[in-house]
């Protein structure tokens, strides 16, 4: 299966994504891929950029191209980067008077990007992608002004939701895993459990853009979102070779690529993490 994905990125894959491969499956080296990540970042405001989030095509810095290079930062356990602190600043630069970064920013009317990355000129925050950026900074226990009004703003939208969709539930679930506050935690999972279930697919045999549940548990979770036999029958499809690669619109060419490599990777990291891949 790792020939199998070298070869595949070696056709298809991002430098970086082909990087990402090497440190964490061949023993490469993790500072090349913090080199390339770097080129991402506009250094005009410490925000991420330059379809690092491959739907959003244009150079400016926008909220969920800094969750994307938060997740790179995490599986290669490198938040002492000063990539991040630079990336909170910009945070705190362009979130809502709620406390919480919007969905997207109005600057995206200005770039190439994938017709849903739209939004209103004075948008407010949101939890996608908020609580899942400030679920990585707990984690890594980063300290920056920037999260605890994010934090707030997240427990209170948390605690607004009745229903919710798949990716804002991805989003909550990543948050509720994460932050310390391990009891209101856990308490607001046992409340939205339902609803966070409602959301997921899990017709094994489901097209279309769908979200598994391994979209939301990609390592094992702290909390009991899935019982084991469940994910066991989703691990199965992937290790088959099923479901790598995107379900949803590929609205330009480069993008099924670009994405495809992304993909890649992470499914690999979901196999190793469950014990499915060694290496």
């Amino acid at each position: 299966m790792l020939d199998q994905a070298e070869r595949y990125l070696r056709l298809h894959g991002r430098l970086l994504d082909r990087l990402r491969f090497e440190a964490l499956f061949k023993g490469g080296s993790r500072q090349r891929v913090l080199d390339v990540l770097r080129c991402y970042q506009n250094p005009s405001d410490g925000g991420f950029g330059h379809a690092l989030e491959p739907d959003l095509r244009g150079s400016g810095s926008q909220p969920e191209s800094v969750e994307v290079a938060f997740w790179i930062l995490d599986e290669l356990d490198a938040f002492d980067s000063p990539m991040v602190p630079a990336a909170c600043d910009y945070l705190a630069q362009v979130s809502a008077p709620d406390g919480g970064v919007p969905f997207v920013l109005p600057s995206v009317e200005d770039e190439v990007s994938a017709p849903w990355w739209r939004t209103d000129d004075d948008p407010p925050g949101n939890l996608i992608p908020t609580a899942s950026i400030a679920g990585l900074l707990h984690k890594h226990r980063i300290t920056h002004p920037w999260l605890a009004a994010a934090t707030d703003f997240c427990w209170s939208r948390i605690a607004e939701l009745k229903e919710t969709s798949p990716y804002e539930a991805r989003a909550v679930v990543t948050f509720l895993d994460l932050v310390p506050d391990r009891e209101r935690a856990e308490a607001e999972f046992a409340r939205l459990r339902e609803a966070i279930l409602a959301t997921v697919t899990f017709d094994l045999d489901a097209d279309g853009p769908v979200h598994f549940p391994l979209d939301f548990a990609s390592a094992p979770l702290r909390l009991p979102l899935f019982t084991q036999d469940v994910l066991d029958a989703h691990l199965d499809v992937l290790e088959s070779g099923d479901k790598w690669e995107a379900n949803w619109l590929i609205w330009t060419p480069v993008v099924e690529h670009e994405w495809g490599g992304h993909i890649a990777v992470e499914r690999l990291k979901t196999l190793r993490a469950y014990g499915r891949l060694r290496g």
